[in-house]
């Protein structure tokens, strides 16, 4: 399916198999679609594989999959995200040479269509904000380009989460927008201490904000809003 110059692929797959997937020697513009059949724990392609509790993972019947592009874990459950990836080949109009704002475009379209839902929020455009947990867990952090909103003490809660990976083709930009927020779920299938979990859980309560809108609709907008 086309949808105004993207082509939209849906792949309704374990996690693993749909991050298993290359980016396209031959690329155009493609937005693919993760309808994930599997509930997954989603590694940054540097993080270390230490920071699993594969038993943890196991019992719970969570798979481990690793990403091709950076930041911390996600947790993927079915119903409580929206996973899509956006690729963009090299030298199309909104491709920029400059990796820390080269999918600012997708974060105005992605503020664009979560406007067009009645849920505000902001562009990050500043530097990237790193904090004790954010090497370790996505919505703990903040980049350039991905969605905010202000809670009521003045910080950031990251709703719409993205992540870069290039190739001479193209790049892949990786977004995650919050259906619900549930860090307990995550921290419990990573190797801490009691002691850390806890920090952790109170450090991480609010660092999420849900989209309170149908999985369905939430796409629908951010289709209706990408450039053409």
């Amino acid at each position: 399916m086309s949808d105004g110059g993207w082509r939209v692929i849906e792949h309704e797959e374990r996690p693993g198999a749909f991050h298993a997937r290359p980016i396209p020697d031959a690329l155009d513009r493609q937005v693919w679609v993760s309808r994930p059949t599997a509930p997954a724990l989603v590694l940054g392609s540097a993080q270390r594989d230490d920071v699993v509790d594969r038993d943890a993972c196991a019992r719970a019947g969570f798979e481990v999959v690793r990403r091709r592009s950076g930041g911390g874990a996600v947790l993927v459950v079915p119903g409580q995200l929206v996973w899509v990836d956006v690729l963009l080949p090299a030298g199309d109009p909104l491709w920029r040479d400059d990796v820390g704002r080269a999918f600012l475009w997708l974060g105005e379209a992605w503020q664009r269509a979560l406007a067009e839902l009645g849920v505000p929020a902001a562009v990050h455009d500043g530097p990237m904000v790193r904090t004790a947990w954010s090497d370790l867990v996505c919505f703990a952090g903040l980049g350039p380009g991905e969605l905010i909103q202000r809670r009521a003490d003045g910080a950031a809660a990251k709703v719409v989460g993205i992540s870069q990976r290039r190739t001479r083709a193209g790049a892949r930009f990786q977004c995650a927008a919050l259906l619900g927020w549930d860090p307990a779920t995550l921290l419990a299938l990573l190797a801490l201490d009691d002691a850390a979990r806890d920090a952790a859980a109170t450090a991480l309560a609010g660092v999420g904000a849900p989209v309170d809108r149908p999985a369905g609709a939430v796409l629908d907008a951010l289709l209706g809003q990408l450039p053409t």
